[in-house]
């Protein structure tokens, strides 16, 4: 409870960033160094595959052995290290950037912002097409920076947090399809997937109660999506809105044929306003589910 109060009031300040680069940034460093050293396309894809294992078990184990010793430290050190797993307050920011850019009505801007926080192009994208992604990034970002985290916090302390970060960043950074990725990042993809199959439907189900709708369009639409965690909180959020998310969308200049979430009409400025009120009661549920499974005032 105190790391997620902490982390929602304060963050990662950017005075703070500029000195110390947040450390989640020094997992990407030593997964990208291994990557150029290990994956040579001269290899076979199963050298590889058992490449990308070790390069997995290095970072994940990397990540242990910093948690387990941080663990060590007094309470508030802890608190502070946890915090730096979370991210409610950055993930807010950036999304209410993108919402202040459109209602701003400066489409530009609103393309550059939100393009900080998705991987598909955003030159062509009008208001609706931004406010959709803006939407889908915070309910799969609801999982992955928040829901997740918290989860593994709360199961097995400071380890198993920077463990779960650890391999959401290999995933992020080589657990890609692409040729060049797709042997040696097959393990931190699947790694991922498992990390996170509870907290996805949790998050799903936080954001379907948070709107008070959205049960039924997650049931019947999660399992449309290619990863078998990140339809849930997507199509929950969607149906908790009442509007459609997914479709196509461009990647590096190629159009990709993506699942729809929701039978509602396509999201506006006004939608992306109430996604992040319900993204605000999904993470006091997260609190409450929180506090009531520590029960301190039993202790």
């Amino acid at each position: 409870m105190a790391a997620l109060t902490v982390e929602a009031l304060i963050g990662y300040p950017d005075r703070v960033h500029a000195v110390v680069p947040h450390p989640i940034t020094w997992a990407g460093a030593l997964i990208d160094h291994l990557e150029r050293r290990l994956n040579a396309p001269d290899r076979s894809p199963r050298m590889r595959r058992a490449l990308g294992v070790l390069t997995l078990f290095a970072a994940a184990g990397a990540a242990a052995a910093l948690g387990a010793t941080v663990a060590r430290l007094p309470p508030p050190a802890r608190v502070a290290a946890a915090t730096l797993g979370l991210a409610q307050r950055s993930l807010y920011a950036h999304v209410t950037a993108v919402l202040r850019d459109l209602e701003a009505g400066d489409l530009a801007q609103a393309r550059r912002s939100v393009g900080k926080i998705i991987g598909r192009d955003t030159d062509e994208l009008d208001a609706s097409g931004v406010a959709a992604a803006a939407i889908e990034s915070l309910a799969e970002s609801f999982n992955d920076g928040v829901v997740a985290p918290a989860f593994w916090l709360q199961l097995g302390g400071l380890p198993a947090l920077y463990v779960y970060k650890a391999v959401n960043t290999a995933d992020s950074l080589i657990g890609h399809t692409e040729p060049r990725w797709r042997a040696y990042g097959w393990a931190s993809a699947r790694a991922d997937d498992a990390l996170n199959l509870a907290p996805a439907r949790l998050a799903g189900s936080l954001i379907a109660v948070a709107g008070g709708r959205g049960w039924r369009t997650m049931l019947s639409d999660a399992g449309r999506h290619a990863s078998p965690n990140a339809g849930w909180p997507e199509a929950a959020m969607a149906g908790a809105l009442g509007v459609r998310l997914g479709g196509p969308a461009t990647y590096d200049g190629i159009r990709v044929e993506r699942p729809t979430f929701g039978a509602g009409p396509l999201p506006g400025v006004r939608d992306l306003r109430r996604g992040l009120h319900l993204y605000l009661g999904a993470c006091g549920l997260l609190w409450a589910l929180v506090a009531i499974e520590a029960r301190p005032w039993r202790r």
